[in-house]
């Protein structure tokens, strides 16, 4: 035996811990990546057993994630592949209708069973006077990502947008890979599918563009994000009423710029490590507090989820179709679902409720004043900076419900910035949170660089020899294990 190895202490590496989930920015996912990564590279012409391959591996991964809940995600796949595929083989209608209400039923009863049993007893017991005592239900990791990538692959197949896959290993694919499975990005099939079967194949922008990912999430999550939510947002709100009205809204923007870095890290790191495997997703966020509207907001923010709400559920509800009242009740209905979409909490649906209401308002304004664009792209200088700083404090307001535990915890952060302000200990708040202060700083100021300069950042990564990228993630690394917090902090989205 060698010296201070512990042969079932790393044994036990590889065995589901509930209190320890598969996270990218754990050195454990770091080494088992590139063993991975090695078998992976020696199957490249054999595109057969190298799906096999990376199937298995994405079980694995969501084993270490979810323990023995991988089998929903199996049922979810034998499910919809061949529900799928019984609508495109039928011509009866009736037929097709029950197949896909069945899909859907299935799917979105899992997530009503593991997200909202609780939440419903809750107000049972509380319209009944009974005493609640919540059941013990574990919530998969990912449930209502891949349950809506699922859903998306049988509801494109009704809608007769899509072609159903004949191999049920080619969809156990693409539900399951392991890049995007417990956080998202959404993939959708009709973007997905058709790199599958394709040769794999890497090239130096790809490459590149996949490194500078991977360094970035990592820099977000593991530094940004992760330093500013222990040394400062959680104190502020586990208990807003100990600090004053300024520190309650520093500690606002803090969360801000903390959700953006966590859930955008985790995209930008599962995007990369999909380019290094040779695939392509779409992006997931594009800068959004650089917009100067709502509606701009949500067209960069957690894009594939905006969209998915858009092209499912809005749209199906009758979108724009039919007069400008039932357009602003659609909008405010998709965002109350959406909200619903992240928990069983009411502090969610107020969440949604407050963006429905933002868009609606939105819409109505750009009917009133037709040169208003929705992107601000048109926009003045001076009314583009306008709308983007009113824009950033309407979603930072709209955060106060998100993140507190409660709405007693909302209200009393609000009641502290707006009564119990006090800008005179401004000068103290710098001085006693002098890194924070500057992670936050170094985050909007890198948040809002142009995009030209990142493209060129990009550029400049692509070109650098091999070993140069290789000594750029190793550099990047070490500096994360010397700063980052001494637990890793699981992604904040992990919980929806």
């Amino acid at each position: 035996m060698i010296a201070g190895f512990d042969p079932d202490k790393f044994l036990r590496l590889f065995v589901y811990d509930r209190d320890a989930p598969m996270i990218f920015n754990s050195g454990f996912f770091l080494f088992l990546f590139l063993a991975f990564l090695f078998v992976y590279i020696k199957l490249r012409k054999e595109n057969s057993y190298r799906i096999v391959y990376v199937i298995l591996f994405s079980y694995y991964f969501y084993y270490k994630s979810s323990g023995i809940y991988f089998l929903i995600m199996m049922f979810v796949t034998v499910w919809d592949f061949f529900a799928a595929r019984e609508m495109h083989f039928t011509e009866n209608r009736a037929k097709r209708k029950l197949l896909m209400a069945l899909s859907i039923t299935a799917n979105l009863g899992m997530l009503c069973y593991f997200k909202y049993t609780n939440f419903f007893y809750e107000m049972y017991c509380g319209l009944t006077g009974h005493d609640f005592s919540p059941f013990d239900i574990f919530l998969p990791v990912g449930i209502s990502f891949f349950t809506f990538q699922s859903m998306s692959y049988t509801i494109d197949v009704y809608r007769k947008q899509l072609t159903p896959l004949d191999n049920i290993r080619d969809f156990a694919f693409y539900i399951s890979f392991f890049p995007q499975l417990v956080a998202g990005p959404i993939v959708r099939a009709k973007d997905f599918i058709p790199q599958i079967r394709k040769p794999l194949f890497v090239d130096n922008e790809m490459f590149g563009r996949g490194i500078f990912l991977i360094i970035a999430g990592l820099f977000k999550k593991a530094v940004l994000s992760d330093y500013i939510s222990v040394n400062f947002t959680d104190r502020i709100f586990d208990n807003p009423n100990l600090y004053s009205g300024i520190e309650n809204l520093f500690g606002l923007y803090g969360y801000a710029l903390q959700i953006y870095c966590d859930f955008s890290g985790y995209s930008d790191m599962a995007i990369g490590i999909a380019l290094l495997l040779g695939f392509r997703f779409n992006i997931n966020f594009d800068s959004p507090y650089q917009s100067a509207s709502i509606t701009e907001f949500w067209r960069r923010w957690h894009i594939s989820l905006s969209s998915w709400l858009r092209d499912y559920l809005y749209i199906s509800l009758g979108g724009n179709r039919r007069g400008k009242i039932r357009t602003y009740i659609n909008l405010i209905i998709t965002m109350l679902l959406g909200g619903l979409w992240h928990g069983p909490s009411l502090r969610f649906i107020c969440w949604g409720a407050i963006h429905g209401v933002g868009l609606a308002i939105h819409k109505w304004l750009m009917g009133l004043f037709p040169g208003m664009k929705s992107s601000g792209s048109k926009m003045k200088p001076v009314g583009r900076v306008l709308g983007t700083v009113f824009t950033f404090h309407f979603v930072c307001f709209s955060w106060i419900f998100f993140r507190a535990e409660t709405f007693e915890t909302a209200t009393s952060m609000l009641k502290q910035i707006f009564t119990f302000f006090h800008p005179e200990i401004f000068v103290d708040l710098v001085k006693g949170y002098t890194t924070v202060f500057v992670a936050m700083i170094v985050g909007f100021v890198l948040h809002f660089t142009p995009k030209s300069m990142e493209n060129k950042f990009i550029s400049h990564i692509v070109r650098m020899p091999l070993i140069w990228k290789a000594v750029a993630v190793a550099v990047v690394i070490v500096f994360i294990m010397q700063i980052k917090s001494s637990d890793i902090l699981a992604f904040i989205y992990f919980r929806f």
